[in-house]
């Protein structure tokens, strides 16, 4: 090296270490247990929340992360949400190189600053500024900085050091100060494996956490919510939007929502009310008012979010949505709470996490939780639970939005944690009936009608709206294993009543068999073969978790080509294990006919980690199954 290259080189090292105070602003000091499996990392985070008092919050954040590749630009949060009751005092972010050099500096005017809505949203007073950079290169640094002003305290942000997979955490702190007479509650989670620091005096917590590092998804892995460490806080005094609550538990929260937002939004016009009851006087029971009471609601209602105010919580009154006829979750939820009251039919406004991922309040922690709302029916059977922003679902069915999960139920009595409907593997059922025929050239042509309750009823109604072209495309992938397939028929019936999905399609593809000589090889399984295999793991880390099993039952008549005879058939399989089974069986039915019956089924449930080599197995052993084959000799 030369002088001169040594001497620049020199000065960049002292340069570097006189900028860099702690060494955060290059990836050159990142520890490599920390940039292992990590797109960005995370130098040191800091939030501390003053509690004035039950109506004014302080918020202070100041975040360096480190990030190593384009993949690692969502860790950069660089956004704040305000509207009437929060102000932002102070926004700003510094972008550096790798070698530590400022390369920007962007304050709190020169951030974008639109509506926060999105696009089923009419109007809302929420809005967001947010900063929209393009790095010129990778590494490189950003020092985030906010400070924002709440008069709404009911939610405290969580202290969540780790949001994401791929994201490493060097260091992480969060604290809160609050004044004495306020009482405030924390719930921790998922702190096991990780040195957690705390520190509790009068008026204040603090939490301090060190090297995490990143995590890489994994398939069936429980929701990423489920394993991340996360500290729940809250105070049982606080403010929402100008409405003043105490809660100690999930009653206390409940007859505060009830009897301060919910119950005096129950008006309707009395020429409503006697409509309502014109319209359900001669149904037998309660159950068949509450159906057509929903199926009316459906009827002349459609979803719009509309967000103003207090209205991320409170419901506009149910005149409102009666004379507009448009309304959000909340909206929908309490107008059919009301014209199911009118006619004396008792539900409950019901708080839930809506998702595919099942979440579930935290029922030992009281406060501000959930994104959705849903009806409770309670009946002398079972709880019945509406969805009442679809046009489309059935009276009672709730599919994978909102099943089997912990939800808080709202009465005048007060809040109640209960658990919405699970629909368990039988529930989850799927039969083919069908047939096919195969000529002496290959050509397949079959028709199948395909029933599917449940979950499976859950995965295909949508497809009762899509476009005559669009239902084509749809099957062509559904039977994408097949080459060089046409339909020629399709026709569906959504049996609401039963909740079942009913599909008759007819389909026809040249060149399904493989011919060797005078020998024909036919795919037995052509209607419901899997094809799926979970992904392999060398070192799996995260427990298997099955959300919901189903189950499949398949009876197919095969008509064979007149020219062929069967020569060799596959043996009948029976697989059980803790993950299900799986059984099949070809019955000769003449010397031109088979019938093919076949049986899937998998279980959901959590196993340990350990258990996942052997489900990935088990789905290999059925895909090879669903190919096993016919050997057909001409005659």
């Amino acid at each position: 090296m030369s002088f001169k290259n040594l001497a620049v080189f020199f000065l960049y090292l002292i340069s570097f270490q006189l900028f860099s105070q702690e060494n955060l602003l290059t990836s050159f000091t990142i520890r490599p247990n920390l940039s292992k499996n990590a797109n960005a990392v995370v130098r040191s985070s800091h939030v501390q929340i003053d509690l004035k008092s039950s109506s004014e919050m302080h918020i202070l954040e100041k975040t360096i992360v480190t990030v190593l590749n384009k993949e690692g630009d969502d860790a950069i949060n660089t956004y704040v949400h305000y509207d009437n009751n929060v102000n932002i005092k102070d926004l700003e972010v510094l972008v550096y190189n790798d070698f530590g050099s400022e390369i920007k500096k962007i304050k709190k005017k020169d951030f974008k600053d639109v509506s926060a809505v999105d696009g089923g949203t009419l109007y809302s007073d929420s809005r967001v500024k947010y900063l929209d950079y393009t790095p010129i290169g990778y590494p490189y640094t950003m020092v985030f900085t906010s400070e924002v002003v709440s008069t709404t305290t009911a939610f405290i942000q969580s202290f969540m050091p780790v949001n994401n997979y791929f994201l490493s955490v060097e260091k992480s702190s969060y604290q809160i100060n609050f004044p004495t007479d306020l009482t405030i509650r924390s719930k921790e989670k998922n702190f096991l494996d990780f040195d957690l620091e705390k520190e509790e005096l009068d008026g204040s917590i603090s939490y301090n956490v060190k090297n995490i590092e990143a995590i890489k998804p994994e398939s069936y892995a429980p929701a990423f919510f489920n394993m991340a460490p996360k500290i729940l806080v809250t105070s049982n005094q606080f403010n929402l939007e100008g409405v003043q609550s105490h809660v100690e538990n999930w009653n206390d929260f409940g007859k505060w929502m009830y009897h301060d937002l919910i119950k005096t939004t129950h008006d309707l016009p009395a020429s409503t009310i006697t409509m309502i009851q014109e319209l359900v006087k001669d149904e037998p029971d309660d159950i068949a008012k509450a159906k057509k009471i929903y199926k009316y609601v459906q009827d002349k209602v459609r979803y719009i979010s509309v967000q103003v105010g207090i209205g991320g919580w409170k419901p506009f009154n149910a005149s409102e949505v009666d004379r507009l006829g448009y309304g959000d979750c909340k909206a929908l939820t309490n107008y059919t709470m009301t014209l199911l009251k009118a006619v004396g039919i008792e539900s409950n406004y019901t708080v839930v996490y809506a998702g595919d991922s099942q979440r579930d309040l935290e029922k030992d922690f009281a406060a501000m939780q959930g994104n959705h709302a849903i009806l409770n029916i309670p009946t002398a059977q079972d709880d019945i639970w509406l969805e009442c922003t679809s046009q489309k679902l059935p009276f009672g069915f709730i599919g994978d939005f909102t099943d089997d999960r912990d939800v808080l139920v709202i009465s005048p009595d007060g809040g109640e944690i209960k658990h919405t409907k699970k629909y368990k593997v039988e529930d989850n059922l799927q039969t083919i009936k069908g047939n096919y025929s195969i000529s002496n050239d290959g050509t397949l042509e079959a028709n199948a009608i395909i029933n599917s309750k449940g979950i499976q009823y859950d995965d295909k109604y949508w497809v009762e709206t899509e476009t005559e072209r669009d239902l084509d495309k749809y099957y062509k992938k559904r039977w994408r294993y097949i080459n060089d397939m046409s339909i020629n028929n399709m026709a569906i019936e959504n049996n609401k009543k039963d909740i079942e999905f009913i599909e008759h399609v007819d389909f026809k593809a040249a060149n399904y068999t493989k011919v060797i000589g005078n020998r024909m090889l036919l795919t037995i399984n052509a209607l419901n073969r899997n094809i799926h295999v979970p992904d392999r793991y060398r070192n799996r880390k995260f427990p298997l978790k099955v959300n919901r099993g189903f189950k499949d039952i398949d009876e197919v008549e095969v008509a064979l080509p007149s020219e062929y005879k069967v020569e060799a058939l596959p043996k009948s399989v029976l697989i059980e294990n803790k993950f299900g089974y799986y059984k099949t069986e070809i019955l000769v039915k003449d010397e031109s006919k088979l019938v093919y019956k076949r049986e899937f089924k998998i279980n959901d449930g959590e196993f340990p980690k350990e258990d996942y080599s052997g489900f990935r197995d088990f789905y290999k052993t059925v895909l090879k199954q669903d190919n096993a084959k016919i050997a057909l000799i001409k005659k």
